[in-house]
């Protein structure tokens, strides 16, 4: 973000006049958080930097438009301050802590305030928050317990969180709302400190086209996924949709294999068919009635054997995509037959490779360089740990992805909340979607099964992930307003979903 700024100046729009967007920005969300302005006592919390300025920009606007706007200085801004000169003059009332060593005016102003902006250190925090700023801090804290009302509003991230992803301060601001200034911060999809973040919203401050051509991270968006949604032609047919097959379920985990190949079918495939132990299909029919069936061979009951490996094989032609290991189990056949698929130089169709399947691979340390095709990978924390032997459980999951990503040259696919699509080219993509609600048994077998659907249909690889991703969330967050956050059934999603791509498309 320095690095664009300065870029800025050098294409002919100053740093000043980014400042004043911004201000100009963030004042008229605030004008609609506190409408109407009339009147109305707004406290502004302004630090040394260039976020305080911003803040001050915001309460000139804001005083202007007819609010009581006081501005409280944290820390002492420059001599030469033409943002705090312009805000009294436009009638902001300015307090400094330098005139209130207490904090009692502090305290008052915040018993007193319906919105206050915190423009204290946005991205500038470099160190432990200490001394008068920490006593700040906690008066910010128990003004919010005790006035529940009080809608904390933060310039670009709430001070204490870090702007690179790498925590947050114990004494960190929890916002309601923040207002990150030209893009996202990496800092907002990380936890701890995404907790401190609440509603997100990004605005233009003016910043020149083209200038972040070179930034390989990216949030998602509804608009970049509507433009990959797949077509769906008047004339089509099933077989216009592509075919998904599924090497999936165990006499275990049968609810694996419906819910994976049930999101193929949501997503839009023409023809799932589900690879299982003959003995198992019974009890799948009786759930999954879309799907078709490839019975596999056994060597116990419910367990594959024999040649089940070459009989998938023989069956691919004409099939899209394939999908291995949700609910595979573990047991020594299985695992055989799984290492037979992936690790034998097979041609297959596109490969999506989930649960024991990541499990298989985990357990051989030679598996990239036996398994050079493209793929991707669904890991969730604990399997990317065992993936990577350990590296994967880095807090940095942004990076922890694009270095898996680029040793083994597959898409990665890091689920938790802010789920990171990450690409062999060194560029990720962010879910901006973080929901508790998911956080049961089968959502992952949902969010493999819907990436195998979208690829069957001719969707490239790396779309369909982050598609995938999005529509997965999306559909969640529906679930998510009508049951609340906990509770959730994986198989709660499978109707949500081509009401997902519907809203979408229709958006």
């Amino acid at each position: 973000m320095r690095d664009i700024e300065a870029r800025s100046e050098s294409a002919g729009v100053s740093t000043d006049t980014l400042m004043e967007n911004a201000g100009l920005a963030v004042a008229r969300i605030a004008r609609r958080l506190a409408s109407p302005l009339k009147g109305v006592p707004i406290l502004a919390l302004i630090g040394p930097a260039n976020n305080g300025a911003d803040g001050l920009v915001t309460a000139r606007h804001l005083q202007r438009w007819g609010a009581n706007v006081t501005a409280y200085i944290c820390r002492d801004r420059p001599s030469l301050d033409p943002k705090l000169e312009s805000a009294r003059r436009a009638g902001v009332r300015i307090v400094s802590i330098s005139t209130d060593p207490d904090l009692s005016e502090l305290r008052y102003m915040l018993r007193s305030a319906h919105l206050a902006i915190d423009a204290i250190l946005g991205a500038g925090r470099s160190r432990p928050i200490e001394g008068s700023l920490k006593a700040i801090l906690a008066h910010i804290a128990s003004a919010r317990v005790a006035s529940p009302n009080l809608h904390m509003l933060a310039v670009d991230l709430p001070t204490g969180v870090d702007c690179d992803g790498a925590g947050a301060d114990p004494s960190s601001i929890f916002a309601d709302t923040t207002v990150a200034l030209g893009y996202p911060k990496r800092g907002h999809f990380a936890f701890p400190g995404a907790d401190s973040v609440g509603r997100l919203e990004v605005v233009d401050i003016g910043i020149p086209p083209r200038l972040d051509e070179d930034i390989r991270i990216s949030a998602m968006t509804a608009k970049r996924a509507r433009a990959t949604l797949p077509r769906r032609p008047a004339d089509s047919h099933k077989g216009t949709f592509g075919r998904a097959m599924m090497v999936v379920g165990s006499r275990k985990f049968l609810g694996a294999a419906y819910l994976s190949a049930s999101a193929a079918v949501r997503v839009g495939a023409g023809l799932v068919t589900i690879a299982i132990p003959e003995s198992l299909i019974p009890s799948i029919a009786s759930k999954a009635i879309e799907p078709t069936f490839l019975p596999l061979p056994e060597s116990a009951p419910g367990v594959v054997g024999g040649d089940s490996a070459k009989i998938i094989l023989d069956s691919l032609n004409g099939y899209g995509a394939i999908l291995v290991g949700c609910g595979l189990g573990q047991e020594r056949a299985t695992v055989d037959m799984a290492e037979n698929l992936l690790l034998t130089g097979h041609r297959l169709p596109p490969t999506v490779v989930d649960a024991d399947g990541l499990n298989t691979l985990a357990r051989r340390a030679d598996w990239p360089s036996r398994w050079t095709s493209e793929a991707v990978l669904t890991p969730h924390p604990g399997e990317m740990s065992r993936l990577t032997d350990g590296f994967g459980a880095n807090s940095n999951r942004i990076d922890a992805s694009l270095k898996a990503s680029a040793m083994w040259n597959k898409i990665i696919v890091l689920k938790g909340a802010h789920t990171i699509t990450a690409y062999a080219d060194g560029t990720a993509v962010v879910s901006p979607f973080a929901n508790p609600a998911l956080a049961t048994a089968g959502t992952g077998d949902v969010l493999a099964g819907m990436i195998t659907g979208l690829i069957s249909q001719g969707i490239p690889m790396r779309d369909a992930s982050t598609l995938g991703v999005y529509l997965h969330a999306s559909a969640a967050e529906t679930v998510r307003d009508n049951l609340g956050d906990a509770g959730m059934a994986a198989s709660d999603l499978l109707i949500e979903i081509p009401r997902a791509i519907r809203r979408l498309r229709e958006s």
